[in-house]
């Protein structure tokens, strides 16, 4: 069940478009995305991390993570243009979840995922919530669902559909969910002078002491660790069975290291790879982007670079040797360091027998 300033919101039976609307002008949530969008943004570098003084975890599209403020100091993602993210945070022990929703497939599942280290069975607790990203990809008056001719993306586009799903889910669960911050859609959205859209933020960055929340975007520095890896396997993860509307494990909470488990491509996605290496970059912005004329400047470069991996590593099992997951611990310095997997860990190997897709 939803709450806004202390108080339940009403869950009758209601449209949930209706529901999401009603919260989107919301005083409190009104008041809440314009001090949001008040704030400045924070342009996270290594150099800044060691500023901060702290470790982070950060999430690629797809992934969520669970981290204990007693381990991690921040929690973050971006590149978010029609996806949502979704900060989840006990507010009794810190514990906070982070995900970076990008279907509505994988709402339902994924809450449960990131409730799972989240909350104590054997205690009732109050967890706030924040959803940042997202914006009018579509006009306003064109997502009411009324012109059936065209395809639902047409009508409602990526992120009015993935917000309500994710209200609507919230509201449905029993556990209790106080939104804290809402900005999504018309709240993060700017138009130039053509009327084109965009989002006013692309990510955000979570300081899991306090829970506060703050606008940031990331360098290639800071998105580790195993950048490209991870980056493959959010692509190859929607044709493996295993993860069929799931997110994405990354992070192992008890253990406090991350766990990248392993993924298989063929050689049909080698040869996707190269055909697709010789398009424009106007080209692949349109073929391989929810929101071509959003996306940041890093966008053709980093699916570039993930396409010169596949073409140069064709064979998934030199990535993930024995198909075993990838494995990276702290350092004393506070960055991130390949290990070796250990077949005494079952953790891991439960984690690679369960995401592995059958070949």
């Amino acid at each position: 069940m939803i709450f806004v300033d202390g108080l339940p919101f009403p869950t009758d039976s209601s449209q949930e478009r209706d529901a999401l609307v009603n919260l989107l002008e919301h005083p409190k949530l009104v008041s809440a995305s314009n001090s949001f969008e008040a704030m400045q943004e924070v342009k996270f570098s290594a150099s800044k991390e060691r500023a901060l003084q702290g470790r982070w975890v950060y999430l690629f599209q797809r992934e969520f993570a669970t981290v204990d403020p007693a381990l991690i100091d921040f929690i973050g993602t971006d590149e978010a243009t029609t996806c949502v993210g979704l900060v989840i945070r006990n507010q009794r022990n810190g514990m906070t979840s982070v995900a970076h929703m990008d279907s509505k497939k994988v709402v339902d599942t994924g809450l449960t995922q990131m409730l799972s280290l989240v909350v104590d069975k054997n205690f009732e607790v109050d967890l706030d919530v924040h959803l940042i990203g997202g914006f009018e990809d579509v006009l306003p008056e064109q997502a009411n669902g009324s012109t059936r001719s065209k395809t639902l993306a047409e009508v409602d586009g990526y992120s009015f559909p993935l917000c309500t799903k994710i209200i609507e889910t919230l509201r449905k669960r029993q556990e209790k969910f106080h939104i804290q911050t809402l900005y999504v859609l018309r709240h993060n959205t700017r138009r130039d002078s053509q009327g084109n859209a965009y989002p006013v933020f692309n990510g955000f960055l979570v300081k899991t002491s306090t829970g506060s929340v703050i606008p940031a975007s990331f360098d290639r520095t800071t998105r580790c660790p195993d950048e490209i890896v991870r980056r493959i396997r959010v692509s190859v993860s929607y044709e493996d069975p295993n993860w069929n509307a799931k997110l994405l494990d990354t992070y192992d909470t008890q253990n406090d290291r991350f766990v990248i488990a392993p993924c298989t491509w063929t050689i049909w996605q080698q040869h996707h790879a190269l055909t697709l290496q010789d398009l424009s970059d106007e080209e692949i912005l349109l073929q391989c982007s929810t929101s071509p004329s959003a996306e940041g400047p890093e966008f053709v470069d980093n699916l570039r670079r993930q396409w010169d991996y596949l073409i140069q590593q064709p064979l998934w099992n030199l990535t993930f040797p024995m198909r075993h997951p990838r494995v990276f611990e702290w350092t004393a310095d506070g960055s991130w360091k390949r290990c070796l997997f250990s077949p005494q860990d079952s953790w891991n190997e439960d984690r690679a027998q369960t995401s592995l897709q059958r070949t």
